[in-house]
């Protein structure tokens, strides 16, 4: 520990709460932990009877120590959340995939709007969530308004409606826009959809049932035939649901399994009583057991968002009365965090468990599968090592327009999205897709050789030995040395599987077997760029037309373009605008609007 005497220090920490940060002989920070006492935490990892090879490893590292006092446990915690947020050591529990979840959002307007929403929560309206992905919530949305009709359109959409559109016609929604329905009845439709979305969906159900009866009663059959189907589709999807309904509201269960040093944390959303689904996160945990990976997730994930009254776990863990104190202070509510142990919670608890061994046995595998096929890439470059790193570029455009590149980076474990990029390309004859990748490779590698950032063990091109030769060309200008330049052309009919791999310093190209491990990795990873390249030139694309076609209106500058735009929610509501509803935006008048209409919509008169 080069000359760090850890008894001699330890002999001078209080022993109150606080946090401590352990350094390197370059003062980069290994470890941060938190401790209730300082002298006791810290003193555990040099005691004689520490075994641990791991607890060994970061010691043997540490040339200093950093000590923080608070004047509490909550305190501590909350300042170890932010040094390891910040700071990011290699020894600590680090989320790699933490991401913002998605909710469900009905929004405060006299005819409220049930819509997707991911994001800060601070919205006007409720959110109900959080629901583990996107497709969970478009499906929840999809039964609601099927079910209950509630409108999805913007409210500048909405405003601006003289007839129901197309929503209506299917099926989707009651056209309030229109006054198609009351303000009453479209209000017990928004009740109805809440209740359902705090799991009372049996309430919802009852509710229909007596109104479907009374309907029938009137003799109003028409009423009652629409009640019977929508108690038939309500019915249907309290009989799809995945788990049994609990007493007792919102819950978070969070399982972790480990194999082979390897960690995986499953989280499931309880909500209403109801399972919404489950995520899965892979943590860095160097030095920790299941119970500290557990400990270290609930900090890092609830100390950015609310968490729910009850959060069962799998195991027991150190701190669960300081986080229950620190989650509670912030949500202004007690929040409970126990192990379960028996009843519904022990049986969601053993599901959760399930899904993470399950998430973590899935994921060796891929990783083993990921490796044979770096493994087998390295072999048939004929380099000596595995690439460690792959940066793959592609170039996309509709006949010139909107040129975008795109560079996708590849590591060992997979894609690193953080590290994807695209370049707008501009200053080159339309359709030139040599420049357009000249331009970007030049861009590229100028930037990381002025930074001495990691460069690619491969150089992967999109195209045929014109791509590969304009690649070669760059790097020689900016004389950098790749192990490795190759170009990836499709077959003669354009197949998988009959690609032609041009590599640098080889006269003629190489098909790989179809079966050839190399060869997928290869496809995914040019796959992988030409999908991040097209979704990129699809949306500058749509940005430029959006402009492009009220341009060139005549009295329609740049700041009535952008209120008009935004009075409609985009170019597709000002399309279907007419033109009264054009007239009556900000700034446009009568005779404006008509020439607008015009323009839109020649031959429309």
């Amino acid at each position: 520990m080069s000359g760090f005497d850890a008894r001699a220090f330890v002999r001078t920490l209080p022993a109150r709460p606080g946090v401590y940060r352990m350094l390197d002989a370059d003062g980069t920070i290994l470890y941060v932990g938190k401790a209730g006492s300082l002298r006791a935490r810290v003193g555990s990892y040099f005691r004689a009877d520490q075994i641990q090879p791991k607890v060994q490893a970061l010691v043997r590292q540490i040339v200093g120590i950093e000590v923080t006092v608070t004047n509490s446990d909550t305190e501590a915690l909350l300042l170890e959340h932010n040094l390891i947020k910040r700071h990011r050591p290699r020894f600590n529990v680090i989320l790699r995939d933490d991401k913002s979840f998605p909710y469900v959002h009905l929004s405060a307007h006299e005819f409220p709007r049930l819509a997707f929403h991911r994001g800060a929560r601070r919205v006007a309206g409720r959110l109900f969530g959080p629901y583990p992905n996107a497709s969970a919530v478009h499906e929840s949305l999809n039964q609601l308004h099927k079910l209950f009709r509630l409108r999805s359109c913007k409210d500048s959409y909405f405003a601006n409606r003289s007839r129901p559109c197309l929503e209506y016609q299917i099926g989707r929604c009651s056209a309030p826009c229109t006054e198609l329905i009351t303000k009453a009845a479209y209000a017990r439709d928004v009740q109805s959809a809440v209740m359902v979305l705090e799991g009372r969906a049996a309430d919802v159900s009852g509710r229909l049932g007596r109104e479907m009866d009374e309907a029938a009663s009137r003799l109003d059959y028409e009423r009652a035939a629409a009640l019977r189907d929508q108690l038939a589709a309500l019915t249907d999807i309290q009989a799809r649901q995945i788990v049994s309904r609990a007493k007792g509201g919102d819950a978070d269960v969070i399982a972790v399994a480990e194999e082979g040093g390897e960690f995986c944390v499953a989280l499931m959303f309880i909500r209403g009583g109801q399972l919404l689904g489950s995520s899965s996160f892979h943590p860095r945990a160097p030095i920790a057991d299941a119970p500290e990976v557990l400990s270290a997730f609930i900090a890092q994930h609830y100390l950015e968002r609310e968490a729910p009254p009850r959060i069962f776990l799998s195991h027991a863990i150190e701190d669960a009365a300081v986080l229950e104190a620190s989650l509670g202070e912030r949500a202004g509510r007690r929040v409970r965090i126990a192990r379960a142990s028996r009843g519904l919670p022990q049986r969601w608890v053993q599901l959760a468990q399930q899904n993470a061994g399950n998430a973590l046995r899935m994921r060796t595998a891929s990783q083993a599968s990921l490796a044979g096929q770096f493994a087998e890439l390295g072999g048939f470059l004929g380099l000596a090592q595995p690439p460690a790193r792959i940066e793959c570029f592609d170039v996309s455009h509709t006949q010139g327009e909107a040129t975008i590149a795109s560079c996708v980076v590849f590591g060992p474990a997979g894609p690193l999205k953080a590290e994807y990029r695209r370049y707008n390309i501009s200053g080159i004859d339309r359709g030139d897709d040599y420049g357009a990748m000249r331009q970007a490779l030049a861009r590229r590698f100028r930037r990381r050789k002025e930074e001495a950032a990691p460069m690619p063990d491969l150089l992967l091109i999109d195209g045929g030995a014109g791509q590969l030769a304009e690649a070669v060309g760059v790097l020689r200008e900016l004389e950098i040395a790749l192990p490795a330049v190759a170009a990836v052309a499709k077959g003669a009919d354009r197949r998988a599987g009959q690609e032609r791999i041009f590599l640098a310093g080889r006269e003629a190209p190489s098909i790989l077997p179809p079966d050839s491990k190399a060869l997928h990795l290869i496809q995914r990873v040019r796959d992988e760029a030409h999908r991040f390249a097209i979704s990129g030139h699809r949306r500058s694309r749509a940005r430029s037309r959006q402009t492009s076609m009220l341009e060139a209106v005549a009295g329609l500058g740049p700041a009535r373009r952008r209120a008009l735009l935004r009075q409609f929610g985009g170019l597709q509501g000002v399309l279907r605008a007419g033109v009264e509803d054009l007239a009556r935006a900000p700034g446009i008048g009568p005779a404006l609007a008509q020439s607008i209409y015009e323009h839109l919509h020649p031959g429309a008169g």
